[in-house]
């Protein structure tokens, strides 16, 4: 009888090991008080709060093996409740939602870093996704041309992956950092892209952070607004390289060298000029050429 439920003792942890965790983080202080009008949230102290969340973390780790961390949003979570009927002051509620956040939002792995390093990570993340959706959706919405019924949207991601994949093979050796910003209906989308490329060896990047970068840069060629690419280049005993390009007529242009110092050497918000970053170089965009068959749409 005692072996018996030795065995099943013993079964139920390794099943145990096989279940994966996750928690909901209210990472910053005003998302804390928010969650703090529910009376069955009992904590009252924002940073005693991230001391317990870190201690079982370590717990769950050490059990259950897989960890991960999303973030918890006392807005989204209030809305979610009202949706799907449920009470909002209720810890099976906020279990409810951490699982709905971990199954389709960003989500970072616990593997026992602290959580001041943890956190920023995971709120870039989380806003790197919230930033695809909005673009995605952007695209989604824009329909099909009046003139040839092409699905907008699409045929701007498109171009913008050839226009990515042209930046890529003429940027050259070195580790490549660019960064996409355009202006949306009064949001400002931005994409990071890091790309290392070898002398003899072809560029490799992250498929996701590429995707990202070129579905934000094809929302400023469908709207055919303003916005640009810069891009920074490192390779070792060598001054980092800065070049740039502005959206025109749905197409990267490059700026010239006087240009790209000018908007890296200006103040954005006073205007007044700031001194040149030491052991920088500002060059000229270079031409990445028109993309094939890239008529205006309408």
């Amino acid at each position: 009888m005692a072996n018996t439920r030795n065995q099943q003792q013993s079964m139920r942890r390794a099943l145990r090991r096989d279940v994966p965790a996750t928690v909901g983080l209210l990472v910053d202080e005003q998302d804390f008080t928010a969650m703090r009008r529910y009376r069955s949230f009992t904590f009252t102290d924002h940073p005693d709060y991230l001391h317990q969340v870190e201690k079982l973390l370590r717990t769950l780790s050490a059990r259950s093996g897989h960890t991960t961390v999303a973030v918890f949003d006392p807005e989204d979570f209030a809305h979610y409740c009202t949706e799907t009927g449920l009470d909002p002051d209720s810890s099976t509620s906020r279990s409810r939602y951490t699982a709905e956040i971990a199954a389709s939002g960003a989500t970072v792995a616990y593997t026992g870093q602290p959580l001041d390093h943890l956190v920023p990570l995971l709120v870039s993340r989380s806003v790197r996704q919230a930033t695809w959706e909005y673009a995605t959706a952007v695209l989604s919405g824009i329909g099909t041309c009046a003139d040839c019924g092409e699905d907008i949207g699409r045929a701007a991601f498109d171009r913008a992956a050839q226009q990515l994949l042209s930046l890529i093979d003429t940027a050259g050796t070195g580790t490549h950092h660019l960064v996409c910003s355009i202006p949306a209906a009064g949001e400002q989308l931005l994409a990071v892209l890091h790309i290392s490329t070898g002398q003899d060896t072809p560029a490799v990047l992250d498929s996701t952070e590429g995707a990202e970068f070129a579905t934000v840069l094809a929302v400023g060629i469908a709207l055919e607004g303003p916005g640009g690419v810069v891009l920074r280049t490192s390779a070792p005993e060598t001054p980092d390289r800065l070049r740039g390009w502005r959206l025109h007529h749905g197409r990267l242009a490059p700026l010239t060298e006087g240009e790209v110092f000018s908007a890296y050497c200006t103040d954005a918000e006073t205007g007044e000029p700031l001194s040149p970053e030491p052991g920088v170089e500002y060059r000229a965009g270079f031409d990445l050429g028109d993309p094939p068959d890239t008529p205006s749409h309408h």
